[in-house]
């Protein structure tokens, strides 16, 4: 049995939005798939994604053994189905960032497969083979992506989901303090062949799913040149010769705006949103997290590229930086208005086990605590910050509370629709969830909500000056009730 953590309800979940389109979960868990996959072939294999379904008792009582993979936001799940299969009697094996991260933490697991499972999964399940298996396995090397099998999505009821996903790539170039990717994954990325990309697609397309497919690397252009040469050219013509059947986004550094043939080779090949980690306009800020990639550029003006060429841009930013200054909250909504980024997560800054910002903290005796609840919007910080932290806790109430109050929130969305161009290759498919979820917000939005009368300006804004972007429009305005319920009792 492999079972897969609940959320709760979060920046990310989008579970508000969802209901728009029936759908019960973002995302399949893609680890989970792609270890299922790595299993013994004569294994019996059920998933159980608690987003989308409860974890029945008979469910555990039926296992032999239950495989758990989770990041550090759905920790209160985790512990609860631990303590399930305990009383059940079932065995568990744990790996994936949470366990990764925090081994210590989880001594009621049976077994910690950790680190990447395309090295110690094998070692694994030769040991419980012989019948000797070890409690902890871990790695210093990194995976050969070579070897990673397409994930078993014969497991998955895609119905349940608004878009699936895959991984092209493992690592980041870059190096920022308060990152784990690096401490996770390593700076040299690792890369499938375009040959495995092409066969991860096939198998979403024959499995029939039509529709968004997330590239969930944590930055997909980090080997450009594979990217310009091998990888995109090939997905660019898979997907002609399908009639585009996907709508790909993913994560990507500021620096993708430098690159005008990168920027129309995704185009072209699908892409038409990227999440970029901006983090702050402050350049002090930016030097003290060594967020290099970002300094010493216009960043609105780098916004703009991407939406110009057709790629719609989610943000991170963060307070909470020794370097912020007392108008770092003022600069931050101005700069998040300007930009048109109208999916703009903020968080405050947190130091997750394994970056280098903990262990700078931990030797300067800034830490409170060793974890971090990976919520990013839950209030919490896991470190003495320098601005008095009844000052920095009201200043980022105050950015969420501006940026998603519905006058600044939609007045966004104009700008962002302003300036987007997208390319002919993403267009919207308009299916009959589409229709559902615009009649939903007719009601829910247009006469039930407060601030009404902005959603109602950005539908006639639209369709007298963008009307090819009017489902962009509505989609926009469902994300941002998403966002108001998510923040209601915290913030606004």
């Amino acid at each position: 049995m492999l079972v897969y953590p609940e959320h709760p309800d979060t920046f990310w979940s989008f579970k508000h939005a969802l209901k728009f389109i029936s759908k019960k979960a973002t995302f399949p868990p893609l680890g989970l798939l792609t270890v299922a996959a790595m299993l013994p072939r004569d294994w019996e294999k059920k998933l159980v994604d608690m987003n989308v379904g409860p974890l029945r008792d008979e469910d555990l009582r039926w296992a032999d053994w239950v495989f758990l993979s989770a990041m550090a936001v759905q920790r209160n799940s985790v512990e609860e189905v631990l303590k399930r299969c305990r009383k059940a009697g079932a065995k568990t094996v744990a790996g994936g960032p949470l366990f990764t991260e925090e081994p210590e933490e989880f001594g009621q697991v049976d077994h910690l497969v950790l680190g990447e499972a395309e090295v110690t999964l094998p070692r694994f399940l030769r040991d419980l083979k012989e019948g000797k298996p070890q409690r902890i396995y871990t790695a210093s090397e990194r995976a050969d992506l070579s070897m990673t099998p397409v994930p078993l999505w014969d497991l998955v009821d895609m119905r349940g989901y608004d878009s699936m996903c895959i991984q092209y790539s493992r690592g980041c170039p870059f190096n920022c303090e308060f990152c784990d990717i690096t401490a996770l994954f390593g700076r040299i990325p690792r890369t499938k062949s375009a040959g495995q990309i092409l066969a991860e697609l096939s198998a979403l397309y024959a499995h029939g799913w039509r529709g968004g497919v997330f590239f969930v690397d944590d930055n997909f252009i980090g080997n450009r040149k594979k990217l310009k040469r091998e990888v995109l050219p090939a997905v660019a013509g898979w997907m002609r010769e399908r009639n585009y059947p996907f709508q790909f986004f993913t994560e990507a550094s500021i620096d993708l705006a430098d690159d005008e043939e990168l920027m129309s080779l995704m185009t072209e090949a699908g892409f038409y949103k990227v999440f970029v980690g901006i983090e702050t306009p402050n350049e002090e800020s930016l030097e003290e997290c060594q967020k290099f990639q970002n300094r010493g550029r216009d960043m609105v003006a780098s916004v703009r590229k991407l939406q110009h060429h057709g790629l719609a841009v989610q943000g991170g930013f963060i307070v909470g930086f020794d370097s912020d200054p007392p108008n770092i909250f003022d600069r931050q909504i101005r700069f998040i208005q300007k930009s048109g980024i109208v999916e703009a997560m903020v968080g405050l800054l947190n130091a997750p086990k394994g970056t280098r910002l903990y262990k700078r903290l931990k030797a300067e005796g800034g830490i409170l605590w060793d974890k971090i609840s990976g919520n990013n919007m839950d209030l919490s910080l896991n470190f003495v910050p320098k601005m008095p932290r009844h000052l920095l806790l009201k200043g980022y109430r105050d950015i969420l509370a501006t940026i998603y109050a519905p006058r600044e929130y939609y007045e966004r969305a104009k700008t962002f629709l302003r300036e987007f161009r997208p390319s002919g290759r993403t267009h919207f498919r308009i299916s009959g969830k589409e229709v559902l979820a615009f009649l939903r917000s007719l009601w829910r939005l247009g006469l039930q909500e407060r601030g009404r009368r902005y959603y109602w300006k950005l539908l006639f804004w639209t369709l007298a000056r963008r009307p090819r972007l009017f489902p962009w429009a509505v989609t926009l305005s469902i994300y941002g009730f998403h966002f108001r319920r998510v923040l209601e009792g915290k913030v606004i």
